[in-house]
């Protein structure tokens, strides 16, 4: 039975499936009759404080706030991993998923910032439908199987890598509040603490993520998203001590189960519960909704599936081996699975809980769409040859 349940968890689909658990039972819960407690669960004020000192925020903010910023940590540990040893080591490797990561941001930023030029209210969120969501997306490829080849994972995980990337920098560059340089200024400290501590090659990281929460608080305190600060500690781990030996593998080995069965379905619980009975038509039909959808569903599709053709019809890269274009259609409608990074970047966005229920109304039904579409599509290219005939002669 242990082993059973350990095989279970190990499954690459394991946390895309917690994933979608923990959303719908978001939406049971806010439409049933403990959607007031829900409510208030979330709101309720935590504080941390000194002397009257320290921070004070609903629960809701302690979840996007704090436990992202640990989602964020180990999104820079893979990402560092992956720049020093791994798949975005080679720049040869890298072009074709990078780009249509680029086509897969800008397109359906593009479309929804079409749709909403007129509302300067919801243009804040044209960031919404940029980002993929890493779990989601391969949980889903890891149940078609053996039908995709293995170079299609590579190729989906190297382009959701290169996509959250994209979405730290946007989050950084666009979604930063009033600036307090002062904060900024004071957090160079733990900064330099722990680049000292990484040219060491130390063994022990606890001293790197106590510094890591010091720096977290100073940009909190500064305006920009304290998330960040999480990326920024992960690039201070050292990939291996003075002994030979990887701190970096151990702490992200150790936390990824962590992030995908506690944080993120934690994270998906408090913001995916969408009150269906305050919806009218004007929610389903209001700009906001159909950019999100239309950017996630259609966005998507012709950004990553365009920029790969592209690509390829211009001679600069190759298909991955035995992948056929109706594995590429699949993959670039699966890329439009958002969830976690859209509510988060929605969140960001807006404050009116009636504009967030509409970006969580658009986002399930976007990724839902995409799933839905994804799926197929990789199910049945499954059945058919690859890289034959035209596919061969565009992979030329």
């Amino acid at each position: 039975m242990i082993s059973t349940i350990e095989r279970l968890f190990k499954h690459e689909a394991a946390g895309g499936i917690a994933l979608m658990a923990a959303a719908i039972l978001a939406l049971i819960v806010a439409n049933s009759g403990f959607a007031g407690l829900y409510d208030a669960v979330l709101a309720a004020k935590l504080s941390v404080t000194i002397n009257g000192e320290g921070l004070e925020k609903p629960l809701i903010l302690w979840i996007n706030d704090g436990l992202m910023a640990i989602f964020f940590f180990l999104i820079g540990l893979e990402l560092k991993r992956e720049l020093l040893e791994g798949k975005l080591k080679n720049p040869r490797d890298v072009a074709l998923p990078g780009v249509a990561a680029i086509g897969g941001m800008a397109i359906p930023a593009i479309l929804f910032a079409a749709l909403n030029w007129s509302s300067p209210e919801t243009l804040p969120g044209w960031a919404i439908p940029a980002a993929t969501d890493i779990a989601f997306a391969l949980g889903l490829l890891a149940l078609v199987g053996s039908r995709a080849p293995a170079s299609l994972k590579v190729f989906l995980l190297t382009l959701a890598i290169l996509d959250d990337l994209g979405a730290i920098l946007i989050i950084a560059l666009f979604y930063t509040a009033h600036l307090k340089v002062t904060y900024l200024l004071i957090a160079l400290a733990p900064l330099a603490a722990m680049g000292w501590l990484n040219a060491r090659g130390a063994h022990r990281v606890a001293p790197i993520l106590l510094l890591g929460i010091v720096l977290w608080v100073l940009v909190l305190k500064s305006g920009v998203h304290a998330t960040l600060a999480g990326v920024v500690t992960a690039f201070f781990v050292p990939l291996k001590d003075r002994w030979g030996k990887s701190p970096l593998h151990a702490l992200e080995h150790g936390l990824a189960p962590w992030v995908a069965f506690f944080i993120v379905p934690v994270f998906a619980f408090a913001n995916a519960g969408v009150a269906l009975a305050g919806l009218s038509a004007d929610a389903l039909t209001s700009p906001l909704t159909i950019g999100i959808v239309a950017g996630l569903v259609l966005g998507k599709q012709i950004g990553v599936f365009g920029a790969t053709w592209l690509m390829v019809k211009a001679g600069f890269a190759r298909l991955p081996a035995g992948v056929n274009w109706m594995h590429i259609y699949g993959l670039s409608a699966l890329a439009g699975i958002g969830f976690t990074m859209s509510l988060f970047i929605g969140g960001l966005s807006y404050a009116d809980p009636a504009l967030m229920n509409e970006v969580r109304l658009g986002v399930l039904v976007a990724s839902a769409i995409s799933a839905v579409v994804g799926y197929s599509v990789l199910m049945a290219a499954g059945r058919k040859p690859a890289n034959t005939g035209a596919d061969a002669a565009l992979a030329e």
